[in-house]
């Protein structure tokens, strides 16, 4: 007998397929069998009750660290999966700032067997950029393709030398892969912490101007012009990077970018306002009001393709420091349907437009398959209370990490199931499967 699964009464939004309104999602043997209004559902079949509830494609992340191998008492592919589908994440995409990087088939072949063995969400490998990710010499692009990675990167490290980034856009083109980069010219960064403005300057922290970032995103753009490879723009933070964005994608460049939860929910003022919380501190570094509204309206038109959490767990060794000296990053899996949500209740995205930016919009980014809820795709969902009101626990988590700017808040809408493959494997307030 099949293996079917019923998700009844929920509304369905999917915008890759055009589909917002109460359907019922019949899952057979992993696949998406059918999205109708009316289905009669045998008496012994699996059902999920999902009225008052949204139903979506799985939500996909561009860019997640689970720290294996290397940094395990941070994160494993394990629980960084689990947070994933606790958070409605169906598809992650591992930076490869692991130790060591991955910038080989064992690294990567590592990643897969973890994630196979763990069977939670579907895990990308990204391979290095350079080998180490010290930007003097290029990864083996086609071995890292071979061995199953779908983008390149040297993460938190931007490919300072102009003459590197022209070979590795021309190399990756060759093997279809695009590369993600995390833009900022180390020069102007300096030993900056935070965002340069007027917080910086009454924290008495040193700052990062924007253009650390605009700079090295023209640079780029410029050449993506003449090599013809494909970039995608990591974290996008500041307007004059929106702008670029924008105009590259005018003039038909193959350009896209990303933007995280906290990029649109924060500002500088809240590093100011959280009396020095190294919780507030990340690369790229929060930024005025003026980036952030640039940001929102950025996603909003469709200029920013994605949204991706930069999933980034410390433990209290790297974060329970003065500010200065603490580790970039925080946790956003399991928080970012929550803290967008809370865009769409101000009126700055739609809600079918936030959904695409979790689902159809990064899976086309880099081609990965997911994104839809179309007749015969894997049947990889998410089923979401957008009404549901919790406060965020760190202790509660399924990541390793603890750093949330959002500790003690409360917050609105949560991930109630998630299946992966037909599966289903998680589902709020059970014991994970």
């Amino acid at each position: 007998m099949s293996d079917v699964l019923f998700i009844e009464g929920g509304r369905v939004i999917d915008p890759a397929s055009g589909v917002d309104g109460v359907r019922t999602v019949v899952i057979r043997d992993g696949k998406v069998a059918e999205v109708a209004e009316r289905v009669e559902r045998p008496r012994d079949a699996r059902a999920v009750d999902a009225r008052n509830r949204w139903v979506t494609p799985g939500f996909v992340d561009l860019h997640v660290h689970l720290r294996e191998p290397g940094q395990e008492y941070k994160e494993t592919v394990a629980t960084g999966a689990r947070a994933a589908v606790a958070g409605g994440f169906t598809a992650v995409c591992a930076m490869p700032n692991t130790k060591p990087v991955n910038d080989c088939a064992a690294v990567t072949e590592l990643v897969l067997a973890r994630a196979a063995a763990a069977g939670l969400a579907r895990v990308y490998p990204v391979g290095a950029i350079s080998k180490g990710s010290n930007g003097e010499e290029l990864a083996e692009y086609g071995e890292l393709k071979a061995s199953g990675c779908v983008a390149l990167s040297d993460d938190g490290r931007p490919v300072m030398s102009s003459a590197l980034m022209r070979r590795a856009l021309e190399y990756a083109r060759a093997f279809g892969l695009p590369l993600t980069v995390h833009e900022e010219d180390l020069h102007l960064v300096g030993k900056g912490v935070m965002h340069e403005g007027a917080a910086a300057t009454r924290l008495g922290l040193k700052g990062i101007p924007s253009q650390a970032e605009d700079v090295m995103v023209l640079r780029d753009i410029a050449l993506v012009e003449l090599t013809g490879g494909r970039l995608h723009v990591a974290h996008v933070s500041t307007a004059g990077a929106v702008r670029a964005i924008r105009e590259a994608k005018r003039r038909g460049l193959p350009v896209t970018g990303e933007v995280t939860p906290h990029h649109l929910a924060l500002s500088d003022e809240d590093v100011a306002a959280s009396g020095y919380s190294t919780d507030f501190k990340m690369n790229p570094p929060l930024r005025a009001a003026e980036d952030v509204r640039a940001c929102r309206e950025g996603l909003a038109d469709g200029t920013l393709d994605a949204i991706a959490t930069d999933h980034a767990p410390h433990s209290a060794v790297e974060k329970d420091v003065e500010f200065d000296a603490a580790a970039n990053g925080i946790v956003g899996l399991e928080t970012a349907f929550s803290v967008c949500l809370g865009l769409v209740r101000e009126g700055a995205l739609t809600e079918r437009r936030l959904v695409e930016a979790l689902t159809a919009g990064p899976a086309r980014v880099f081609g990965l398959p997911g994104g839809t809820l179309a007749r015969g795709a894997a049947a990889d969902v998410a089923v979401l209370d957008p009404a549901a009101e919790w406060t965020l626990d760190p202790a509660r988590l399924q990541s390793k990490g603890r750093n949330t700017p959002w500790k003690g808040r409360r917050l609105a809408g949560r991930c109630t199931h998630t299946i992966v493959g037909g599966r289903i494997v998680h589902e709020e307030g059970k014991a994970d499967r």
